[in-house]
């Protein structure tokens, strides 16, 4: 009798064993469940909020086509939404006054055109970005297709819509990336010498590399 118990104990678990998913089965499972979990949090909804530490907005501005001018602007703050990957809104906030300029095509300091100094200080002044008066811009996304996004640019208090392209956003563990250009006339928002001969030496278009990073809320 014991030994007729423990023959059918045997061909029991044989039969569990069997039935049961094998080793490459339990780990297809789990890889599964695991591709599924990322799955959700991907495509879940992140907020962050950009780190005006290390965000860097670069712009260049061309004289005749011969000569350009590049340099760099500070954010004051901002905060961006994405979602599965993709950039769903967002804001930033420029400080106008951190205008400041990294290319060598200037006179000497002491010259009495052409300097470094005499740049800035006409970028500040109201032929152009009036900052005193205007001290922040802004930039607003109202929608995004693809990797191009747009939104309400305001500087010097116009207001119009524009287009950053080539949109690229990384998500880490609790951070993200957001890099892409934005190039806008200026003449939209008077930013113009009052003089119209020395005016036309710089080309309407300003451009704009933005590279910004943030972490979660």
């Amino acid at each position: 009798m014991k030994t007729q118990l423990l023959t059918a104990l045997s061909i029991s678990a044989l039969f569990l064993v069997a039935c049961g998913p094998n080793e490459a089965e339990v780990a297809a499972a789990k890889a599964q469940a695991t591709a599924d979990s990322l799955a959700v949090v991907a495509a879940a909804e992140h907020a962050y909020t950009i780190d005006p530490s290390t965000a860097k907005v670069t712009w260049k501005g061309v004289m005749l086509g011969v000569k350009q001018h590049h340099g760099v602007v500070k954010l004051s703050d901002g905060n961006a939404t994405v979602k599965g990957g993709q950039l769903q809104s967002g804001s930033v906030t420029i400080d106008m006054a951190s205008i400041n300029s990294l290319d060598s095509a200037y006179a000497a300091d002491d010259a009495k055109e052409g300097t470094r100094a005499m740049l800035l200080g006409h970028l500040a002044s109201p032929d152009f970005f009036d900052v005193a008066t205007y001290p922040t811009a802004t930039f607003t996304i109202t929608s995004v297709e693809g990797n191009t996004a747009t939104g309400d640019l305001t500087v010097k208090g116009k207001t119009n819509s524009e287009k950053v392209t080539d949109l690229v956003v990384t998500e880490g563990e609790g951070t993200v990336s957001i890099t892409g250009k934005l190039s806008f006339d200026r003449q939209k928002y008077g930013v113009a010498w009052s003089s119209g001969a020395k005016d036309m030496v710089l080309n309407d278009a300003i451009e704009l590399t933005v590279e910004l990073s943030g972490t979660a809320q």
